[in-house]
């Protein structure tokens, strides 16, 4: 390239707004997300019965003063608008970086179950697009969902691709779950900006069960700790936790399955509200009547890095787990992959004692990872989307990395008695284990962390047979 050409593509990057890097590429600006009349962050949820209820929530900026939502079932004509239901929406304003916004929500309530409804949000004069969505069943057919671990980070940039690619591995999903920390700094505007834009319109045809992390959190001048003030004006989500965590620990019922989320966060920080959600979960996790019982929160039970178990959350709630046959715990924090269950090893893993236990990591943020005993299939320097299917006796999971390579499966079979078979299916994959540390890591590690790495790799590679 010639020195005009050169000055040329520079003219062109400063006039873009792009700032130039030497050797290591384009630096991204943050976008900024201003509230504007029309509706955005259009986000589905549940405050009740899946079968007969959906909740919607959505922002706008100070100047509206009514917002409605209207609802009918779905229909291929174009001329169903004048029939449509208007419900009239519960508002919030606050102050966000600055500005006032308002949030809208409202609960669509004595639908149909299983039937397919179509939607829009507004004021009567700035509307949204209609949306598709459809009610749960009232028996216990089959359900599939996606799950994600931590977004956090380079949410637009990166974290979109892992969005979009799961909704094109399963475009039907009945709802997404989100494993805590969907972004970085839980007061920043342009992150939850980020995020919305991520998922598009996605959020607003399926919708989303959030559980927060440590990043949804911030401290107050008198250092106590507070949920993101973005959390409850923009998500909808049941309100049945335990007092003093309203939306953030909650249960969930979906066509023979019990979802449990529980705030990991104030758990850790504060014994007291472990024993209080622990006491909780007894109540909910026993006797509900449903086939499966799934839990989701962010704080791993067992750890994916070495240095980062949390023993006294995991010395409450493990027994727990086990007492009350807990299925599958889906969890996030640790910024690599790993399932696996806690058993010795040499003993048969056919039939699980407690949970299988899953770590994920959805954005770009990489650790190093561990590689304990506990696992059965690993993952470094991955970013991974899941696909849960459950269909009566038989729960279906799938890990796929964000190019779509199917990267882990296994199957969980219930028998009668409600006992577990773990049928491993990883063996057959074509997909090699990605084990290797991600170069920033490998570059900044000193000499003894390589070498005990190394150690831990070999090691881990030798209990699988791994080449």
């Amino acid at each position: 390239m010639s020195f005009s050409s050169r000055n040329n593509l520079l003219f062109l990057f400063i006039s873009l707004g792009l700032a130039i890097i030497p050797a290591i590429g384009f630096a991204q600006e943050n976008k900024s997300y201003p509230a504007s009349k029309f509706p955005d962050r259009i986000i589905l949820g549940w405050k009740a019965d899946a079968a007969h209820s959906q909740a919607v929530n959505w922002r706008t900026d100070s100047t509206i003063t009514k917002a409605i939502a209207m609802i009918h079932e779905a229909d291929p004509a174009p001329d169903f608008q004048s029939n449509a239901k208007s419900v009239d929406a519960k508002t919030i304003a606050i102050i966000l970086d600055g500005k006032q916004v308002k949030y809208h929500e409202v609960d669509f309530t004595g639908l149909k179950p299983a039937t397919q409804y179509m939607y829009r949000v507004g004021d009567g004069k700035y509307w949204s697009e209609w949306f598709h969505f459809t009610t749960a069943s009232e028996k216990n057919d089959l359900v599939s969902f996606l799950y994600f671990g931590d977004a956090q980070n380079d949410i637009r940039s990166l974290w979109s691709r892992a969005i979009r690619g799961a909704y094109s591995t399963l475009p039907k999903a009945d709802f997404m779950i989100h494993a805590g920390d969907l972004i970085n700094s839980s007061n920043a505007d342009y992150q939850w900006g980020e995020w919305f834009e991520a998922g598009g319109w996605v959020n607003g045809m399926i919708p989303s069960l959030a559980t927060p992390g440590n990043h949804e959190y911030y401290t107050d001048k008198a250092k106590k700790p507070h949920v993101s003030m973005h959390w409850r004006p923009q998500f909808a989500l049941p309100e049945n936790g335990p007092e003093g965590l309203t939306e953030t620990a909650y249960y969930f019922d979906y066509q023979g399955i019990r979802f449990i989320s529980l705030n990991s966060q104030e758990a850790i920080l504060d014994s007291t509200i472990l024993d209080k959600q622990a006491a909780w979960f007894e109540k909910v996790a026993v006797g509900h009547g449903m086939r499966w019982t799934i839990v989701m929160h962010h704080h791993p039970i067992y750890s994916t890095k070495n240095g980062r178990d949390n023993d006294e959350w995991r010395a409450k709630m493990e027994p727990l787990y086990k007492k009350y046959k807990v299925d599958l715990v889906l969890q996030g924090h640790d910024h690599t992959y790993g399932r696996g269950i806690n058993m010795p090893l040499g003993q048969s893993r056919k039939k699980p004692d407690g949970p299988i236990y899953v770590v994920s990591v959805s954005g770009p943020k990489m650790y190093d990872i561990g590689l304990q005993n506990w696992m059965d299939r690993a993952a470094s320097n991955t970013q991974l989307y899941q696909v849960i299917t459950v269909n009566d006796g038989l729960l279906s999971f799938k890990a796929f990395t964000v190019s779509g390579d199917l990267y882990d499966s296994f199957n969980l079979e219930k028998d009668k008695k409600g006992q577990n078979t773990l049928v491993e299916l990883s063996t057959t994959l074509k997909m090699q284990e990605r084990l290797e540390l991600p170069e920033n890591l490998k570059k900044s590690f000193k000499a003894e962390q390589l070498e005990e790495y190394n150690k831990r790799f070999k090691e881990y590679k030798a209990r699988k047979n791994l080449k």
